[in-house]
């Protein structure tokens, strides 16, 4: 997985959160459970398995290179465990929705860094993908917690140009500029292989068809094994299991399966995985149980050339100056996220249009290392992860600036999010520092010893 590490006295709470989230997910195949409370705040508890578990994490991911002490290692979990108590205290609001989002988003990732859910299960050690769900709900509901008490206290932090310019002289005079990693600002245009429409109506109909016969008596198993694209067909036979509104199925999905009448079978219908049909199994209160198949539409050669063609003379097109390469966008492109911002990909990271060469996904990342400022890439292939649809791209490197020392005109903006980081991580201390005085802070005696940054043993 693509993980950057910073040194860590100098991580914010949210990158620390991040963190969390991470070791949480230590397989207990990777370590056996320690037990022990080591610090209790509030009604949250440390056990010895977490300062285990994220020292595990850390050395695995920073490759040994991060040296750190248990009670440093304390220090941020206790932090966090006193914000999240304290968010509760102040009665932050939190919605299962909010949570739920969460977790797809993190599921979503995990598969892209994976390939797929069922090696994600497998690689953190869960039973099953519920399992797995339940494990990252309790990380998430937490690090959400954190994360709003977080603003709230920082509600009203700004930076002036002033303080900013202060900030940066600062760091000039002790030699600790930060170091401004490569970047580059990437543009697309992509053009869709799709069915044709005589393609699209034979599945269709093939899927009314099995509708009758299964209707008829079929058995739904084998009808899924012998005709599903479902690539877990062979293992569930087309079974789903329990699905409910908030998990993480396509929309149009969802609304079929929870419109069907126990053992009924829907109508074959679209979405972006292909042609379905659903039969509910069973309803086991606000959840479905259910099966289905899938038929994808094939892409003929045929298509997939004409599309490769078309894209190579867009390109030919913009090179000899018959158009812009944002006219192209406007005119060619059919991806709705980026046709219109003139083709402009934005870091999935950060939401902004700009990426750290180092910390780019890989795939992207070799598509691009050798394109200059300037330059268009050859079209390529592409097929999209969980939907499996077809697409020609061609990526346009709009800007490249090399690695560099941050320079107040130049980095502004950048200059700007770490002095205003800094404000917040300065006020964040002085909010804990007032809070460990009125908040019940037990800390066992193996870390009697630790010298802290704050007074947790409330000494003085």
């Amino acid at each position: 997985m693509q993980y950057k590490m910073r040194i860590l006295k100098n991580i914010n709470t949210n990158g620390f959160i991040v963190l969390c989230m991470l070791f949480a997910l230590t397989t207990q195949a990777q370590m056996a459970k320690i037990d022990g409370v080591e610090v209790v705040i509030g009604k949250n508890v440390v056990l010895s398995s977490d300062i285990a578990k994220y020292r595990l994490d850390l050395e695995q991911r920073s490759e040994g290179k991060i040296k750190i002490s248990d009670c440093e290692l304390l220090e941020k979990l206790m932090l966090q465990k006193l914000l999240s108590h304290h968010a509760v205290v102040d009665s932050v609001v939190v919605t299962e929705e909010e949570i739920n989002n969460g977790v797809n988003r993190n599921l979503a990732y995990f598969t892209q860094q994976f390939g797929s859910i069922e090696k994600v299960v497998e690689a953190y050690g869960f039973n099953d993908l519920e399992d797995l769900k339940k494990e990252l709900f309790t990380i998430e509901k937490e690090s959400t917690l954190v994360r709003k008490e977080q603003a709230k206290i920082n509600e009203n932090i700004t930076v002036t140009p002033e303080e900013v310019r202060i900030y940066y002289n600062g760091l000039k005079e002790k030699n600790e500029l930060p170091e401004i990693q490569e970047e580059i600002e990437l543009a697309q245009i992509v053009l869709y292989a799709k069915p044709t429409e005589e393609e699209n109506k034979s599945v269709y109909e093939k899927l009314a068809k099995i509708k009758k016969e299964l209707e008829a008596g079929s058995n739904f198993k084998m009808k899924a094994i012998l005709n599903s694209d479902d690539p877990s067909v062979t293992q569930n036979g087309g079974n789903l299991g329990t699905i409910t509104k908030d998990a993480n199925y396509i929309k149009e999905f969802k609304e079929v399966a929870f419109s069907l009448d126990v053992g009924q079978i829907s109508d074959p219908f679209k979405t972006a995985f292909g042609y379905h049909i659903i039969q509910l199994n069973a309803i086991k209160g606000n959840a479905r149980v259910v099966s289905h198949i899938l038929i994808v539409p094939e892409v003929l050669d045929s298509k997939l050339k004409e599309i490769q063609n078309k894209i190579t003379t867009i390109k030919q097109d913009i090179l000899d100056k018959k158009i812009t390469f944002e006219e192209a966008v406007a005119k060619y492109s059919e991806d709705k996220s980026t046709k219109n911002s003139g083709g402009l990909i934005v870091n999935p990271y950060t939401n902004e249009t700009r990426f750290d060469l180092t910390r780019m996904d890989p795939t992207l990342y070799a598509r691009v290392i050798n394109t200059k400022k300037g330059e268009i890439t050859e079209p390529f292939y592409e097929e999209t992860p969980r939907t499996g649809e077809k697409m020609f791209k061609i990526i346009y490197m709009k800007d490249r600036a090399a690695t560099h020392k941050a320079d107040l005109v130049k980095d502004y903006e950048k200059v700007q999010k770490l002095a205003l980081q800094k404000k917040k991580e300065e006020n964040i201390t002085k909010w804990s520092r007032e809070k460990i005085v009125d908040t019940y802070i037990k800390i066992s005696e193996k870390f009697n010893k630790c010298k802290f940054e704050r007074n947790w043993r409330k000494e003085n």
